[in-house]
């Protein structure tokens, strides 16, 4: 007996986006069959995490938001995030407000350079050439349901596009705001760095408080060509009734490098998929995960490297903490395929659990197929220790600041080597946030 599936959106919905949007023929067609893909595939099945019975189904509705002209106009939690990181006026900005991009600014030295920095519905119109041999390249529609899903509503998002050996010195920002928890929120993020290009890419994700349930469906694909360097860096914090899924896909070639930097800040049930595929000779990937886990929190964190170049290098540094009811599934997965010689691949996960209903786990995998590699792996899972807090006590300190203090320290050595410093001190606020909930 089989199972009818039941998708939140039908394909009469999907054509209607696609109609509304003037979107070229192969992007609506990419929809539809994606549409038709995902009636045919599972759920994701993280590891150790149960995600069916977690609401998947509330993808809301598409919205259209006014587009503005000003930065004054923007949203004041918009305001708000985006000045807490600029000392001046900002700059190289772009922002999502829902289903929509209703903001982006580009200095005119790197319009003259060559630079795309614009919503991805926009580029698929405009930059047909960049975007089709990308999208849904790097993650496939017929990943999972959830990919496919993905797919078909994928809305708002960013294209960027770094041309051949420009190096782009200035961080440029994108801010998605769910504002109205009914709106579909499903933004793609596309970014092509040509040849022996530079970039920092920041993106951060809020959302306003509120009590019904609602789904991020998020898609992030970065190609890195050869020679090229991408920082990739992303902070999520949206309402507890949120389920974050977010994948991160970088697909890196001849000499390139990507270096993720994220920091799970959400207050939801999240599932978080950074993934580097190194597929050149001398690629390399540094990704480093943090995360703060409150209330009743479920969350599955995985960070995996690839290996298929020859003298690859892969580091992931992952450390998790987890308060009241949470817990957490970290993942870290190192595969390094046949013909990778002198590949090197380090991974390091802790979990630190502040209550003794607190649940942590921390799994480093090796998958290694080539002999002539380098690999190691570090993981520990365990409680606060009991006689550091009793001392900060007995110095006149409350146990939630004594526990904050703890945190803090942990988190301190993933935290203090980010390169950039303004995105440090964005990390160390929504860490202040978290703690003082």
């Amino acid at each position: 007996m089989s199972t009818e599936i039941v998708l939140p959106v039908d394909r009469e919905a999907v054509a209607a986006l696609s109609n509304s949007k003037n979107e070229p023929a192969w992007l609506a067609e990419l929809r539809l069959q994606a549409l038709e893909t995902a009636v045919q595939l599972d759920n994701p099945k993280p590891e150790k995490t149960k995600i069916d019975r977690w609401n998947l189904d509330a993808y809301g509705t598409a919205s259209t938001n006014a587009k503005v002209a000003q930065f004054s106009e923007l949203p004041e939690a918009v305001q708000e995030v985006l000045r807490s990181s600029e000392d001046s006026e900002v700059a190289n900005v772009l922002v999502q407000v829902d289903s929509n991009v209703i903001y982006t600014q580009l200095a005119e030295e790197l319009k003259q350079q060559g630079v795309i920095f614009t919503d991805l519905e926009t580029a698929a119109r405009e930059h047909e050439e960049l975007v089709k041999p990308h999208l849904m390249q790097a993650m496939k529609a017929d990943e999972h349901r959830v990919a496919a899903l993905h797919a078909a509503l994928w809305n708002g998002g960013v294209f960027l596009y770094v041309p051949r050996n420009v190096e782009v010195s200035i961080p440029l920002q994108a801010l998605f705001y769910q504002k109205d928890s009914a709106a579909r929120f499903a933004p793609h993020v596309l970014i092509v760095a040509d040849t022996n290009s530079r970039v920092h890419y920041v993106d951060t994700y809020i959302s306003s408080e509120t009590t019904e349930a609602s789904v991020h469906n998020g898609v992030v694909e970065v190609f890195v060509k050869p020679g090229a360097k991408v920082t990739y860096a992303s902070i999520h914090h949206m309402s507890k009734e949120t389920v974050d899924l977010s994948y991160r896909r970088a697909v890196v070639e001849q000499d390139g490098g990507i270096e993720w930097i994220v920091g799970e800040m959400h207050n939801g049930n999240t599932i978080s998929d950074t993934t580097s595929i190194l597929k050149g000779n001398g690629s390399t990937s540094d990704a480093k995960v943090i995360c703060v886990g409150n209330g009743e929190q479920k969350l599955n964190l995985t960070t995996r490297a690839i290996h298929f170049g020859k003298s690859s290098d892969s580091q992931m540094i992952t450390r998790a903490v987890m308060r009241e009811q949470a817990s957490s599934i970290i993942n870290g997965i190192t595969k390094i395929e046949k013909g990778a010689t002198k590949a090197n691949g380090e991974q390091t996960e802790r979990v630190l659990m502040l209550s003794p209903k607190a649940r942590g786990d921390a799994n480093p995998i090796l998958l290694i197929d080539e002999d002539d590699v380098t690999a190691g792996h570090a993981a520990s899972a365990g409680q606060v220790n009991q006689e550091q807090v009793f001392y900060m006590m007995s110095r006149g300190i409350s146990r939630e600041d004594a526990e904050n203090l703890i945190i803090r320290g942990f988190l301190a050595p993933v935290v203090s080597e980010i390169p950039n410093e303004q995105l440090q001190a964005m990390l160390k606020s929504y860490i202040e946030r978290k703690l003082g909930q």
